[in-house]
């Protein structure tokens, strides 16, 4: 089975001014093709660092992608490493230089003098089409091993490894297994209830194997099916996929890449229904996340941030002396709030959220992390209190994830 390692370059990632989101992408892309990374690597830009990690890299992987250090400047290095790896020069491409020179005209600028280095290439090597920046990628094999070197921009990599390396990836490991990757994602329990909820169904060494990841009290099960052709893994992808469904029931939201939004949004619109918002401590999160959907004007009409006292009664009537009485963070205002976006816009549904985010305004009748949703819809109210840990925009996440599923499941009604 090949195998291969990736290799990030650049001081930024090193420093923690960017997220290297490189790796995992490409770790993903090579598992769905059969081909398991077995290492990671962040390097900066010094040129002997980067012969040494294409050294180890080599030593454990038949395959070694890096990514970044193709730029202009005096710290884009990568092309210089690997031609010292390789034991050559770097040989000029005249077709580069007009490629790299036609790319500031199309757009009516000037090339710098510095972009020119983008040009060079190791010795031998094979430049990679570059149709949304500058920097050709580069493709060597040396001692056996395919070395593939792609830009740090995301997209450009993204677009160079789908044009111009799968298909060279895909001849190289004929005869490789195949895996499939799908996902379930969960809303509204822990994920120790998953997992106990599943059992066997997650034994370490099983095929398919079920991964569990967290983020933002969203459990997102990943099914991955190993098989020697593509039906044998669907097929053991599909019998899981619907044992999982009739396990976990009203916790499965959706599939793959499936926002909580994407999902209401679709009901609300196969009901032919509408929706407002009023926020307090999510600050607009709610509205955020449904208008992230394409086409969300189908089914939201609008949204009220009534952070102050006198915002919640001036723009949706919440009387004074109800939260003179309970409060801003109570359910009563909550329902006052969910009450009043909805008659106020007239929609089907309206949802109320108050709350205490933190760090400071917390007390021990009213804890940091507490929050109250209100789901309403004529002659039906949901409501609900929660104590959400942590920090404050964890809390306001949870939150609107939760008044979201809240409304999922009164549409499911």
């Amino acid at each position: 089975m090949k195998k291969a390692s990736i290799i990030s370059v650049g001081n930024e990632l090193l420093g923690g001014q960017i997220v290297n989101t490189n790796a995992a992408y490409l770790g993903r892309q090579l598992l769905s093709m059969g081909i398991p990374t077995v290492s990671c690597y962040t390097v900066g830009d010094e040129v002997d660092l980067i012969v040494e990690t294409l050294s180890w890299a080599a030593g454990q992987a038949d395959i070694v992608l890096v990514t970044g250090g193709l730029g202009p400047t005096d710290d884009d290095v990568t092309r210089q490493g690997l031609a010292k790896f390789m034991g050559v020069e770097l040989e000029f491409r005249s077709e580069l230089l007009r490629q790299i020179s036609e790319f500031f005209t199309g757009r009516d600028l000037k090339m710098a003098e510095k972009n020119k280095i983008q040009a060079y290439i190791p010795a031998g090597a094979r430049a990679l089409a570059n149709n949304l920046g500058t920097a050709p990628g580069i493709m060597a094999e040396y001692g056996g091993k395919i070395f593939v070197c792609l830009p740090g921009v995301p997209s450009e990599m993204k677009e160079m490894f789908a044009e111009s390396i799968v298909e060279k990836l895909g001849q190289s490991g004929e005869g490789q297994v195949v895996v499939i990757i799908r996902k379930l994602h969960c809303f509204g329990t822990g994920e120790s209830v998953i997992a106990e909820k599943l059992g066997d169904l997650m034994r370490r060494g099983r095929n398919p194997v079920i991964n569990c990841t967290v983020s933002g009290g969203v459990i997102t099960l990943h099914i991955v099916a190993t098989a020697k052709d593509k039906s044998g893994a669907d097929e053991m992808i599909e019998k899981d996929r619907s044992e999982l469904r009739e396990i976990l029931g009203d916790l499965v939201y959706g599939e793959d890449e499936q926002t909580l939004a994407e999902v209401v949004g679709a009901k609300l619109r196969e009901r032919k229904e509408t929706l407002a918002v009023a926020e307090s401590c999510t600050g607009g999160l709610i509205g955020k996340l449904l208008t992230d959907v394409p086409g969300s004007s189908d089914y939201f009409t609008c949204g009220w941030v009534t952070y102050s006292n006198e915002a919640k009664v001036r723009e949706l009537g919440v009387d004074k002396g109800l939260i003179e009485k309970h409060g801003a963070v109570s359910e009563e205002a909550a329902c006052a709030m969910a009450k009043g976006a909805r008659e106020k816009a007239g929609t089907d549904f309206g949802i109320g959220v108050t709350g205490i985010a933190g760090p400071g305004g917390g007390s021990k009748q009213k804890p940091i992390g507490l929050v109250y949703i209100v789901v309403d819809a004529v002659g039906q109210r949901d409501v609900q209190r929660y104590i959400f840990s942590h920090l404050r925009e964890h809390i306001r996440l949870r939150a609107s994830l939760a008044a979201l599923n809240m409304l999922r499941l009164r549409l499911q009604i």
